[in-house]
This record gives C-alpha cells, sequence and structure tokens, in this order.
C-alpha cells in the first residue's frame, strides 16, 4: 500500500482553470471516490497523478518519492480487437511488460496471484473476447494488479456493466482494498455505492473532501 499527497494543484489551459490549488492527502490503505460533474477534471486529475499531464503549479508526491512509484491504472475506455485471439492470462500478463526487461521472464506468480484475487483463475484460457462485461473488467483490473501491488487508479470502473456485475466488482474492489490504496473516479453518486472511505468533489458547487459518511450528510442537507 501506498500514500497520496497532492499540494496546491493548479491546471491551466489559457485562462481557463481545470483546477485551481487542490490540496488533500491519502493515507495508505485509503479508498477515494472522486466525483463531480462531467468536465470538472476528474479524468485530468487521474493523469496528472500518472504523470500524462503536467500541472500549471503544485506538486503530486506518491509514497517516500514522487511519481516513479509503479500504479496499476484502469482507464474509462479500453480499446480491444474483438478479433484479436488473446487469452485472459495473456492480458492479464500484459500488466507486467513494463516491469520486465528484455529476454527477463514474466511473473508468473504474480499474474497467478491476480487472477485469483480477482476470482477469474478458470478464465484463465479463455479468449479475452468472449468475456462478459463484468468478467472483462475484472481481467483488466487483474491486468492493473500484476502492474502494481502499491495503488489502483480507476477511471469509471464501474461503466457499461449490468446491476450485478457492477455489484460483484465493487464487492472485489473492498475486498482488493484490504491490501492496496485506491483511486476511483465514479458518476454513480448512489450513497450505497460510495464505496470508498473518502470522497473528493470537485463540483464547483459543492467542493468537499473528508470522510464519505459526512459527504453522504451534506447532501442530504444541501
Amino acid at each position: 500500500m501506498i500514500s497520496l499527497q497532492i499540494n496546491n494543484l493548479t491546471l491551466k489551459y489559457g485562462r481557463h482553470y481545470v483546477f485551481k490549488n487542490l490540496s488533500f492527502a491519502l493515507d495508505e490503505g485509503d479508498f477515494l471516490c472522486i466525483v463531480g460533474p462531467n468536465g470538472s477534471g476528474k479524468t485530468t486529475l487521474l493523469k496528472c497523478i500518472l504523470g500524462e499531464v503536467k500541472p500549471t503549479s503544485g506538486s503530486i508526491k506518491i509514497g517516500i518519492n514522487s511519481q516513479n512509484e509503479r500504479i496499476g491504472y484502469l482507464p474509462q475506455n479500453t480499446n480491444y480487437n474483438p478479433n484479436f485471439p488473446a487469452s485472459v492470462y495473456e492480458v492479464v500478463s500484459s500488466g507486467a511488460l513494463n516491469q520486465t526487461r528484455l529476454f527477463m521472464p514474466l511473473p508468473k506468480k504474480k499474474i497467478t496471484q491476480s487472477l485469483k484475487k480477482l476470482h477469474i483463475e478458470n478464465l484463465s484460457q479463455k479468449r479475452f473476447s468472449t468475456l462478459s462485461g463484468g468478467q472483462r473488467q475484472r481481467a483488466l483490473l487483474a491486468r492493473a494488479l500484476v502492474a502494481s501491488e502499491d495503488l489502483l487508479i480507476l477511471d469509471e470502473p464501474s461503466n457499461n456493466l449490468d446491476y450485478s456485475s457492477k455489484e460483484y466488482f465493487y464487492h472485489t474492489l473492498k475486498e482488493l482494498n484490504q491490501n492496496i490504496t485506491i483511486v476511483m473516479v465514479t458518476h454513480d453518486l448512489d450513497h450505497r455505492n460510495l464505496i470508498g472511505n473518502k470522497i473528493l468533489s470537485l463540483d464547483p458547487n459543492f467542493p468537499f473532501f473528508g470522510n464519505t459518511a459526512e459527504y453522504v450528510r451534506r447532501v442530504h442537507a444541501h
């Protein structure tokens, strides 16, 4: 597990501020849900944490270093070719490619453990394109877990999942959170599905960072 600290983060495009002087901190083992309307900067914030977007000012500290720690990432849209004959095992193992040097073997034990943690070891030899939406998301989450056992970044992972698949997926995330810090963007504002212990609201009309229970109380009082 790993901690995350954002200090006075500002991102500006021309005269437009995506966010300004944003500060918050996560402890090891926190589960943060990031909420807010479209255009409020949720995905952009994730890209700043990942190092894909450079902020105008401010700092991001991950663990004891800056942005040098490996992060497991599940993007909002994952493009795949339905005709590509990759197995679930091959898709999950691709999460280790950035950790292995040329000609070094893949970490089979870590891959197998990730499959088991996501309860898809029985699907390891199935073709990825034949999976249901919920199974596919768990396979992609297993791939992210292979990339990092410290911090997971998830961008609206429950999109396009039916109710039962979403419930099972969220249950799996809560299991994983026992051993890993999670940051998740979500549009699902049903308080029962705000499964993290902390909330960051980027809504300019309702900014908030704190405990989930307090956020829910304020929303209902608002």
